[in-house]
């Protein structure tokens, strides 16, 4: 195995449990039937993804999902609301690495990642969740009100705080493609 897939394993074993940790013990309040706004939790796996690029951040946060779904406990009405709700919302996060790596970058990663994370959330929401919809409510509504907020609050927090940390990371050298 040579250096670089070292250090990229290395990287991936801390920023999944740095993101556990920060997931599971650092939540600043939690919704009643899944999800909770954390103080960073999704920050590891951006900048994992920014610094390994998106395919490596899709398979860092599918793994990461699935340590969710095991450490955290979970609510599941159905075996594929588990995919969109786990392994697929958090492996989403990754194509942020597919974004230029400046600050415009960053921010439209996070952005797209939390956003397609959102969009996995409201389709399981109106897939599996449609009950729990207030008499005459539209399943999509009720899927987008309940899963918006608190996903709205995580995007600030995670834009806040993975912005100030890249300002003192170091990412590692893109690779020219007139290098031989």
């Amino acid at each position: 195995m040579n250096r670089p897939n070292v250090r990229m394993l290395a990287e991936a074993g801390m920023t999944l449990a740095l993101a556990v940790i920060l997931s599971e013990f650092v939540k600043l309040f939690k919704m009643p039937m899944g999800g909770s706004v954390t103080l960073g939790g999704m920050v590891p796996l951006f900048l994992f993804a920014f610094r390994w690029g998106g395919k490596k951040g899709m398979l860092v946060g599918a793994v990461f999902g699935i340590l969710d779904l095991l450490i955290g406990g979970f609510y599941s009405m159905h075996p594929i609301s588990i995919i969109l709700d786990y392994p697929l919302a958090f492996a989403v996060l990754g194509l942020a690495g597919f974004f230029k790596k400046s600050t415009i970058g960053h921010i439209g990663g996070i952005f797209t990642g939390i956003f397609a994370r959102f969009i996995c959330h409201v389709a399981s929401g109106v897939l599996f969740y449609a009950s729990n919809a207030s008499e005459g409510q539209a399943p999509l509504v009720y899927s987008i009100v309940y899963n918006g907020p608190y996903l709205g609050l995580e995007l600030l927090i995670t834009l806040i705080l993975a912005l100030i940390i890249l300002k003192f990371v170091k990412m590692p050298e893109q690779k020219s493609a007139t290098k031989a």
